[in-house]
């Protein structure tokens, strides 16, 4: 059964009101429902049009959020083959927020990183929510050196509200992890392509995704802090959160005309949820694209390719 976000009630309602007739129908085979259900179904439709239309910022925060949106997991299930996971930062433990590991992209071995976030109640609390502790940062880092050693393009979905802010994070390293993880991000010499999938948030999303190209679904947002935390530091109003996600510009709209990523993906109406194999080939397809813009270049060539994009994010992006 669909979950429905806020402002999708009056979807829900019809889309209801519809089933609810075809149910009347299974069990009470004189009732002809068709045309009745038919037309509800029609209005559905356009309404779901209306409402995806032109999408608010803080809306784009609630679908990025959606609890149905396919996750790290599944893109990783559906895109790669041969998918072998490596777990552990070689010093303290194994993150299960952050996973990945070697496989193979139309056939050509990569390494693949991406957070996780849970599916239900158990998975979220497993991997924490795909917050992560210094242990996933120093595990990308690993496997980040790994593919540089092997030549292999390396392949990040961002799918994060943020690192994980929890006291033994902190005692344990979390910024110097994360920054050891965004400088690795910058300075191997294979393809780095990043995708932000849902989420983005603040530095423990850069960390995975100061990459050569970096694209973003329709739907994800990007962003140094969440709506949320925004609005609580400036205005100390958690509920000022719609016009925090206004200021922050944090949609993929907004941040490719910033020149801060460089494509957007386009998603299925209503969202990647609504159609899951539909956003995996348009993923699939970017990540082919990107490959290919990569595939001409040297390391040395890929370094300053990638150093350059973020030195001049800030120049562009002023004048916007």
């Amino acid at each position: 059964m669909t979950q429905y976000l806020e402002f999708e009630k009056p979807l829900a309602e019809i889309e209801g009101k519809a089933e609810e007739l075809r149910a009347m129908a299974r069990t009470n085979e004189e009732m002809d429902v068709d045309d009745e259900a038919a037309a509800l179904d029609k209005k559905a439709a356009q309404l779901l049009v209306d409402l995806y239309k032109d999408l608010t910022p803080w809306r784009k925060c609630q679908v990025a959020r959606h609890p149905e949106r396919p996750h790290c997991k599944d893109y990783i299930k559906t895109l790669f083959t041969e998918y072998t996971p490596l777990a552990g930062d070689r010093n303290f433990a194994d993150d299960l927020a952050v996973m990945g590991g070697l496989a193979r992209f139309n056939d050509q071995p990569v390494m693949v990183i991406g957070h996780e976030k849970g599916s239900d109640t158990k998975s979220r609390i497993t991997h924490n929510f795909g917050m992560a502790r210094p242990e996933g940062y120093r595990k990308a880092v690993r496997l980040m050196e790994m593919a540089g050693r092997f030549g292999l393009p390396v392949i990040t979905l961002v799918d994060t509200t943020g690192a994980y802010p929890g006291k033994g994070a902190e005692e344990r390293g979390q910024s110097e992890a994360i920054a050891r993880s965004t400088e690795m991000c910058l300075k191997i010499g294979v393809p780095l392509i990043s995708v932000i999938i849902g989420e983005g948030g603040s530095g423990g999303a850069v960390a995975f995704a100061s990459a050569n190209r970096v694209a973003m679904l329709e739907h994800s947002v990007y962003s140094v802090i969440s709506p949320e935390g925004c609005a609580s530091i400036l205005w100390k109003d958690a509920e000022k959160m719609r016009e925090a996600a206004e200021a922050l510009r944090l949609t993929a709209q907004d941040l490719k005309a910033l020149e801060v990523v460089d494509r957007v993906i386009p998603e299925p109406l209503g969202g990647a949820h609504r159609d899951p194999q539909a956003s995996f080939s348009a993923v699939a397809a970017a990540i082919r694209e990107m490959l290919a813009e990569l595939g001409e270049m040297d390391g040395k060539a890929l370094i300053q390719d990638r150093r350059k994009k973020f030195l001049d994010i800030g120049s562009k992006g002023l004048a916007a």
